[in-house]
């Protein structure tokens, strides 16, 4: 059987191909916000449920702005990787990785001394207020030193999924998030044998997973068997062809990333004006939202690995059939856990905290969050297409405007002005994901990406 798009094949060999990607790329990513949102369940069973939750929070945007920035040249590292592989020249992929990795342990060291020396100005800056400030300031401090080792696993993950190879950083970002949910049992409360450290038990145990996901990463490149597999006597300095390849499409990813988190930023102190109770219903409501991601997250590195290789190999039209059914498989998905949500929010939000205002308020919030899947769906598959292409503006344009229209300008309108509170916060959420869906898609219908001179290409 095959899906035909526009004169295009896909035959069942292709659409396994999408699924071998896509599946290990999903258990990876669900479960990784799994674990995160057992963190947040974890600390919301503690006697400072609201305090540990809103603390933990306050540090996600810097944490987040950092590592997204920096995080996003590794799009560029798949990006080229890819293109190597399609054009037949594993040698270039490997050494791409090389000089990935390298980068990748500069980027970490910057990346733990920006957030550790500044940490309690960031959380002043974000709201934090009396009763936060301690517990987040603290949180903050222990988990920038685990950004070295989440910074060099990142460039592995990037670098194995240049080749289609999802596996693997599946199964060891599942062990590096195992490690994390049992050492936060044993820090948090104090079990195994270990103190009850609360809030700063979660940071160390957070911290310690991501420098055993980097060991197993590691392992993985330089014991491994894949097309990758390095040896520590190769040449590992920064090489000037590779770093343009990596940089034509991370460069405008880190630009996008930069403006997304300063808009989440600013969106963040929106809601954190509203006290903490609501902040902490407010950050249940990100935890589930960013499970809402995760599909489309899976089905965008199909996207960018399989656009990436098809247009190393000279096939833009595969390539584009390929995005097709990415987009349709992304949006079914989507709408299936909009309707879980809609039909079991309320029993969703028990499992984080034992208030019940907050419960109330993030209950609202995922049937908001529903809405706004379809447009989850489509810009994310979609937008990580064009970025496998080369053509990383438009998803740049997409996200300036859906944020700092939304977000930024009309989030105080929607939240004070019109006196809508955390739901006219989650209804711009909505309203941004949609718009940033609508830009890509247009971008992708004109088919100008098939056609641009990549900087990707040898």
């Amino acid at each position: 059987m095959q899906l035909i798009h526009r004169g295009i094949a896909l035959d069942r060999e292709d659409r396994r191909t999408i699924w071998r990607i896509v599946l290990p790329s999903l258990v990876e990513l669900v479960f990784t916000q799994l674990f995160a949102m057992v963190d947040t369940i974890m600390l919301g069973q503690t006697e400072i449920s609201a305090v540990a939750i809103a603390a933990v929070g306050l540090t996600n945007n810097p944490v987040n702005l950092v590592n997204g920035v920096l995080t996003a040249l590794h799009i560029g590292t798949t990006a080229a990787v890819a293109w190597a592989v399609g054009a037949g020249n594993e040698n270039a992929a490997r050494s791409i990785t090389r000089t990935a990795l390298t980068l990748s342990l500069i980027l970490g060291t910057f990346a733990s001394a920006v957030l550790y020396f500044p940490a309690g100005q960031l959380v002043t800056f974000m709201g934090a207020q009396e009763d936060t400030y301690v517990y987040a300031k603290e949180y903050l401090e222990i988990v920038a030193l685990g950004m070295l080792p989440a910074m060099v696993g990142f460039a592995c993950t990037a670098s194995l999924r240049g080749i289609g190879l999802t596996r693997l950083p599946m199964a060891y970002n599942l062990a590096g998030n195992l490690f994390n949910v049992i050492g936060n049992y044993a820090l948090i409360y104090g079990r195994l044998g270990m103190p009850e450290l609360g809030v700063a038990g979660a940071a160390i145990s957070t911290t310690i997973s991501r420098y055993v996901a980097c060991t197993l990463a590691l392992l993985v490149l330089f014991r491994g068997h894949s097309k990758l597999r390095l040896h520590i006597r190769e040449d590992f300095r920064l090489r000037k062809e590779w770093l343009k390849r990596i940089f034509g499409v991370g460069v405008t990813s880190g630009l996008e990333q930069l403006i997304m988190q300063i808009g989440f930023i600013m969106f963040a102190r929106t809601v954190s004006g509203l006290g903490t109770i609501v902040f902490a219903a407010h950050q249940i409501g990100l935890s589930v939202n960013g499970l809402t991601w995760m599909p489309g997250q899976a089905f965008g590195v199909a996207a960018t690995t399989l656009v990436g290789q098809n247009m190393g190999a000279g096939n833009p039209e595969k390539a584009k059939s390929f995005v097709r059914v990415i987009w349709r498989y992304s949006v079914l998905v989507a709408l299936l856990i909009a309707a879980a949500f809609l039909l079991f929010s309320q029993y969703i939000v028990l499992a984080y905290t034992n208030d019940p205002e907050v419960a109330r308020l993030a209950s609202t919030v995922l049937k908001i969050i529903a809405f706004g899947m379809p447009g989850i769906a489509t810009q994310l598959p979609i937008a990580s297409a064009l970025r496998g292409a080369g053509d990383s503006r438009f998803p740049l344009y997409a996200s300036a405007i859906g944020i700092w229209v939304f977000r930024v300008l009309v989030a105080p309108l929607f939240v004070y002005t019109y006196g809508w509170g955390l739901n006219g916060a989650w209804y711009t959420i909505a309203l941004d994901q949609t718009t940033r869906a609508v830009v890509v898609y247009l971008r992708f219908r004109t088919n100008k990406w098939m056609h641009i001179k990549s900087k990707l290409a040898g």
